[in-house]
């Protein structure tokens, strides 16, 4: 049946420089769930607080630095502010398959620096964003889906620009770059179901290359 979905959703341009890839990496599923486990074990999810309140999705990282959010903005930061350790190293299961999926894409030789997972329950979601604080505007940006469907908003390099809302299934990876790179996107609210592996829950691994003269303490 995975396979079957994948054949009648095709790999889709969504923009210049953002592509769909329907079910790429659901065959090694069951890694990727082992390496999220790995990194957790070691920092634990949390909810970051912004000025505006908790985050809904829960977040951890991994790789050379990790994405951190508090009052104050948000950086990418060398160590795990929760636990004042370094970020665990990247699993080679998630590296291999972000470099596969980018390749897919279109972009050769990327080298994520970082991975940010957030772990979505019913109700959570990401507002409209751009990622812009990376330094490195070359380079794509991979994410992965696992677990329960999320509707995913991928728009313009403005705000307001019409929005492409689309179903991201267990085993989905969108990559935007070049004149995508700094398109708005976010994830509307995750509907109550289920999903066999992941019960109510959906995992989103988000993978970029961060200039290192951006990383803080």
């Amino acid at each position: 049946m995975d396979d079957l979905l994948t054949s009648v959703r095709p790999r889709t341009i969504l923009a210049e420089g953002a592509v769909w890839l329907p079910g790429f990496v659901l065959s090694e599923a069951q890694a990727l769930h082992q390496a999220i486990a790995q990194v957790s074990a070691q920092a634990p999810f949390r909810h970051f607080r912004t000025r505006m309140g908790p985050m809904s999705a829960a977040m951890t990282s991994c790789g050379a630095c990790g994405w951190v959010a508090d009052p104050s903005g948000y950086r990418y930061s060398r160590t795990d502010p929760q636990t004042g350790q370094s970020w665990p190293a990247m699993p080679d299961a998630l590296r291999h398959l972000a470099v596969l999926a980018a390749a897919e894409a279109g972009y050769a030789a990327f080298d994520p620096a970082s991975c940010l997972i957030n772990r979505y329950g019913p109700g959570a979601k990401m507002g409209l964003h751009e990622d812009r604080d990376e330094g490195m505007p070359e380079a794509p940006v991979v994410s992965v889906s696992l677990g329960v469907p999320a509707r995913f908003s991928f728009g313009g390099l403005r705000r307001t620009d019409p929005k492409r809302i689309i179903e991201l299934l267990d085993g989905d990876v969108v990559v935007w770059g070049g004149g995508s790179r700094f398109a708005w996107h976010g994830v509307s609210p995750i509907r109550e179901t289920f999903h066999q592996q992941t019960g109510a829950m959906r995992y989103n691994l988000t993978f970029r290359a961060i200039n290192a003269a951006l990383f803080r303490p």
